[in-house]
């Protein structure tokens, strides 16, 4: 029993050194840094990429041709080898809705040693580059921007002098496994990238929210972006490192008015979501990935099993530590419900969300080994060098 009491304890003291060193990552106020109107407003470049989007474009890309900018903005959007009649779809919208100018291109298939998406991303920035805009958005075919969203970005940027500013959008929170599953998702996202950290020049800590990411021009030429990324299958922290790491600043934040559009309603769905590309941010290192099982199992699984077996075996001090560890956890999850607008009595169970996360991460390593690899949009990635197999 001793050597349990001594394990929860160090759960406890684990929670408590992220309640208070790991950056305050469970507050979520942190929105675009203040800003005020440049006096002449920038060229714009907006790079969609987009393969089989022809569900979710209705709802997301007439409101990036609603933009209400005072400068010039222009979309490129890339049909990547969609067999759902995609650009046709964005053609159609285009035509209904009006608005800022539209141009439809496909790149072909990408070739080894390049993720599919970066290379529509690439084509889409070679197109944009003939405009010489001073910023690039990138944003994903399933996120809905309110009217103002790019007069704000670029707003942010210019007035912080950020190369890099990216906002988190908010997530689809509708079915009963989105509501358990979402929030944890972009809560542990910033308990691995704290928000505060990334603006700081002198952290090494680097992420972007890859649906919503505006990018200087130049600070993509400096940092060679996304050639220089082309195998990344996270392509948005990667692009953030890259962005870092050649003396570019960076900016990440939560959204208010950038929506993502992508329904999860069923747990196969959120599944294959997270476990598309977790063995990837583990870097498909086996003894990282048995790192990251004991360490999930003694901050999330400890605490409540520690409380039931101390109940259960009138151990006081166990159920005590137990009980202190799960309250703080909770606690700390509480902002990010409150952000999702959802019932704080989800705050109790975050120990079986995580538990969940667990077995995603798992499994994302077993298909690997199957070589099955990442994927994104039909397309799949047994090895970073590997050419892309159609499915």
């Amino acid at each position: 029993m001793d050597v349990v009491v001594w394990i929860t304890a160090a759960s406890l003291a684990a929670w408590l050194w992220l309640l208070l060193c790991q950056g305050f990552f469970w507050r979520t106020d942190l929105r675009l840094p203040p800003r005020t109107d440049p006096a002449v407003w920038p060229d714009v470049c907006i790079v969609v990429p987009a393969r089989d989007e022809a569900a979710v474009l209705p709802e997301s890309l007439p409101s990036l041709l609603a933009q209400e900018y005072p400068g010039r903005a222009e979309i490129f959007l890339v049909d990547d080898g969609s067999s759902d009649g995609t650009g046709e779809v964005a053609r159609a919208l285009a035509e209904r809705c009006g608005g800022l100018p539209l141009t439809i291109d496909s790149p072909g298939e990408p070739p080894a040693g390049w993720t599919g998406k970066l290379w529509a991303v690439r084509h889409g920035i070679e197109l944009a580059r003939a405009r010489e805009p001073e910023f690039l958005l990138l944003t994903d075919a399933d996120i809905a921007h309110e009217p103002d969203s790019l007069r704000e970005l670029v707003a942010s940027a210019r007035t912080g002098g950020f190369d890099l500013v990216s906002q988190m959008a908010r997530l689809r929170v509708a079915s009963a496994w989105e509501r358990l599953v979402v929030p944890a998702f972009v809560y542990f996202f910033a308990q691995l990238y704290p928000f505060r950290r990334i603006a700081k020049k002198n952290s090494r800590t680097a992420a972007a929210a890859g649906g919503c990411v505006l990018l200087r021009a130049e600070a993509a030429r400096r940092a060679d972006v996304p050639d220089a990324i082309r195998q990344a299958v996270i392509d948005d922290v990667s692009l953030a490192r890259a962005v870092k790491r050649s003396g570019g600043r960076i900016w990440l934040g939560l959204a208010e008015h950038v929506d993502s559009v992508r329904p999860y309603p069923r747990l196969a769905d959120l599944w294959r979501m997270v476990s598309r590309s977790a063995y990837a941010q583990l870097r498909h290192n086996p003894l990282v990935l048995l790192a990251t099982v004991l360490g999930l199992s003694l901050v999330y699984l400890v605490p409540p099993a520690a409380l039931l077996a101390g109940l259960a075996t009138d151990s006081a001090p166990l159920a005590l530590l137990g009980g202190s560890a799960w309250a703080v956890m909770a606690g700390t999850y509480i902002p990010m419900l409150r952000y999702y607008r959802q019932t704080l009595w989800l705050a109790p169970l975050l120990p079986f969300t995580a538990f969940l996360y667990l077995l995603m991460t798992v499994d994302s390593a077993v298909q690997h080994y199957r070589g099955r690899g990442a994927a994104w949009k039909g397309r799949t990635y047994a090895r970073p060098d590997a050419t892309p197999e159609q499915r």
